[in-house]
């Protein structure tokens, strides 16, 4: 089951949630400053054994204090027009996410935010097909997808497209 809620993603008690990450793996604004806020200096300390992550793909670690007992960080590409393959590298990271999960059997539920549409400025149509139809592709897998979105624009959009049958 897919669902969409308004929330605050560091609030959800899911077995994972997942942040936009960048490259480097660290500190950033957004969505990813406030899971590391949440989750305390420890996430970034287990974040410093990973040299980066590049564009599309993921890492996995602890929650921490965060409900959530994982935290997967995938890092989408920055919007560059729609012509440097940000589809695909977009699709790419929601994917690598559900990769990261499935090595982790006790991962039944999972959080998303909008990857990349924030200060990467992917247009938030576009993520949003993505995304769902991403998600679509795992449903089967998971009792709980969660498209955890901060405004109410995203939050629309995500439920008009989850309406129309795939």
């Amino acid at each position: 089951m897919i669902k969409v809620l308004r929330a605050d993603i560091t609030s959800l008690s899911v077995d994972a949630i997942v942040n936009a990450a960048n490259e480097a793996l660290r500190r950033g604004g957004g969505v990813d400053g406030a899971i590391h806020r949440a989750a305390g200096p420890e996430l970034q300390e287990e974040l410093l054994a990973f040299a980066s992550c590049p564009t599309g793909q993921s890492v996995i670690t602890k929650g921490y204090r965060l409900p959530a007992k994982y935290v997967i960080h995938a890092v989408g590409p920055m919007w560059r027009g729609g012509h440097a393959n940000e589809a695909r590298l977009l699709a790419s990271a929601y994917a690598s996410a559900f990769a990261r999960a499935a090595e982790h059997p006790d991962i039944r539920s999972i959080a998303f935010p909008a990857i990349s549409t924030g200060i990467y400025g992917f247009p938030k149509t576009e993520a949003a097909r993505i995304a769902v139809s991403v998600m679509r592709d795992h449903e089967a897998q998971y009792t709980e997808i969660v498209a955890c979105l901060f405004d109410e624009e995203s939050a629309d959009l995500y439920e008009r497209l989850l309406a129309t049958p795939a």
